[in-house]
């Protein structure tokens, strides 16, 4: 399981992925259908739906979930169909047809095309590309089913929520290390999306719909086959997800809504254990990622949690999965370590979160490639504006905790590196600090400078407390 900052969902090019994390308001008929699903899930906890399919057939519901993959992006999936082809060709029809065929039944998916997706340590990770026609259903469904489900997510849950993000279930984690949960099981599962089982999965969706023809439909897209390119162009399909009865493809617009359904169990099953009471242990949940803030006996938590975790037949990561112990030891979750840190202002010990190594790393290695010589072509303009988009979307989520430091870092390897771009464009000489000292840079040319800069800090940032 990879330890992403989620505000960067997958996509074709890239985190953490985000096909339903584009906030597009539905039209107002669309709106009251989704208001109406979630108001009668919330006020009838054990009610099961028995007709949502002629809802994914409808051509608003369509049309916006077509809007939110539009918004999304992406590349096409094995027909090679791009969103500027079915606009030229004619939206209207094409959503028409689409609608057709799921009224008529004739609805069937094509292949997913997989791509592998380099990892910050070398790896790679696979990404599903479902085809445009197959992510607009896909999305109208989740649509219907997320309004109902919603009601259903344990608090303790962050991923993929209106209401919710990863920057609250950061918050969340801050203010259980500063009230005396300081006993942390960092889990890691192994292949979390590969190895959701379908029989599981589907009871979990049934417990509240009961409408076959939309069960049908989720179990269509859970088994639908997997199409690769090999290194010679030599394309080959495989359905393991069928044959092994389990995995959902990461990228797919369902993936996400199911992902979360089924590590709910595990989140209620955990809240209403012995062990979670006896030890006053905290999930904090963000899709595949988590951790159990204890403040005492987190040997006995990670104990039960691996019991539960092959009930529900998921694999945990030993190699990654460990007990830490604050403020002696740190810990990575959601893009950040926390750990023992000291105010810049008072020297003060608190316990807190930092921008984690591997993200500022990660994020220099990104400005070194978005100035390397070959982009000399550009305007200053134009890569000033490159650079501020990056600095931006890093600092939008890297923004709680102490992060004086890392900001410096980022701020002094971007004014590096622009200096180096700026001497290649004009073939000067040398590393460019007289030519170009930072005055020049920020004021004139317009780059950002995240260290000293104004930041959003929300309420609860100003009223932590001291805890070494």
């Amino acid at each position: 399981m990879e330890r992403r900052g989620p505000s960067s969902q997958p996509n074709v090019d890239e985190p953490k992925a985000r096909e339903s994390d584009v906030s597009l308001i539905p039209p107002e008929k669309v709106g009251k259908l989704l208001a109406t699903l979630r108001a009668k899930a919330e006020e009838s906890p054990d009610r099961r739906f028995h007709s949502l399919y002629d809802k994914v057939c409808r051509l608003d519901v369509l049309r916006h979930a077509h809007d939110r993959c539009r918004a999304n992006g992406g590349a096409p999936g094995v027909d090679g169909q791009t969103f500027a082809a079915i606009e030229s060709d004619g939206l209207d029809r094409w959503l028409e047809e689409l609608a057709e065929d799921l009224r008529n039944r004739t609805y069937r998916p094509q292949a997913v095309r997989r791509v592998m997706i380099p990892k910050p340590d070398g790896k790679q990770r696979p990404l599903g590309i479902p085809t445009i026609r197959d992510r607009v259903a896909q999305t109208a469904a989740a649509l219907v089913l997320g309004a109902i489900l919603e009601a259903d997510l344990a608090p303790e849950q962050y991923a993929y929520r209106s209401d919710r993000s990863a920057l609250d279930a950061v918050v969340r984690v801050r203010d259980l290390l500063r009230e005396g949960f300081v006993e942390v099981v960092d889990a890691d599962l192994s292949g979390y999306f590969d190895g959701i089982p379908h029989a599981e999965l589907m009871k979990s969706v049934s417990r509240r719909v009961s409408d076959g023809s939309f069960l049908a439909l989720i179990k269509m897209w859970l088994e639908t086959a997997v199409e690769e390119t090999d290194e010679k162009g030599n394309r080959r399909r495989t359905t393991r997800n069928q044959d092994e009865g389990k995995g959902t493809p990461q990228g797919a617009p369902i993936s996400p809504l199911l992902a979360n359904l089924y590590m709910r169990r595990f989140v209620l099953g955990w809240t209403r254990s012995a062990t979670a009471r006896v030890l006053d242990a905290r999930i904090v949940n963000y899709a595949d990622d988590f951790v159990i803030c204890c403040r005492t006996g987190a040997d006995e938590a990670a104990a039960r949690m691996r019991l539960m975790m092959a009930r529900l037949k998921l694999t945990v990561n030993e190699q990654k999965t460990r007990v830490c112990r604050l403020p002696e030891e740190t810990f990575d979750f959601l893009g950040y370590t926390f750990g023992r840190l000291y105010s810049p202002r008072t020297g003060r010990a608190y316990l807190g979160p930092t921008p984690s190594a591997k993200k500022v790393s990660s994020l220099r290695g990104e400005i070194s490639e978005l100035t390397r010589r070959t982009w000399t072509g550009l305007s200053e303009s134009a890569m000033v504006g490159r650079l501020n988009g990056k600095l931006r979307g890093w600092s939008n989520y890297f923004r709680l905790g102490t992060v004086s430091r890392a900001y410096r870092r980022i701020d002094h390897h971007a004014q590096t590196r622009l200096r180096r771009w700026l001497c290649a464009k004009t073939g000067r000489q040398g590393a460019g600090t007289g030519a170009y000292p930072n005055q020049l840079l920020h004021a004139e040319l317009g780059l950002i400078q995240l260290a000293g800069g104004r930041r959003w800090i929300p309420p609860h940032e100003l009223m932590g407390r001291r805890v070494c």
